[in-house]
């Protein structure tokens, strides 16, 4: 059966977000004054064949912590949809 996951990768709280950091600025340049912060986030879509959703999860948990995400800067999140 096929398994689709989404991961979500996200820098960890302390870590620095450049990117985050100059699209706030730029947005309140633009006039949005409101804005309070902005974080980046990476989503991967993850198709899996795999025996059931547990398997699956377990499967992508491992694409995580080998490739996708650094554990020293990133957390992640993994939805089986």
């Amino acid at each position: 059966m096929v398994f689709k996951a989404e991961v979500r990768v996200e820098l960890k709280k302390g870590i620095l977000d450049a990117e985050a950091g100059t699209a706030k600025k730029s947005l309140q340049l633009l006039g949005f004054k409101n804005v309070h912060d902005v974080q980046t986030a990476k989503i991967y879509v993850v198709e899996v064949n795999a025996d059931s959703r547990e398997k699956a999860q377990s499967e992508v948990e491992e694409m995580c912590k080998r490739l996708l995400a650094n554990p020293v800067i990133n957390n992640y999140s993994i939805k089986i949809v």
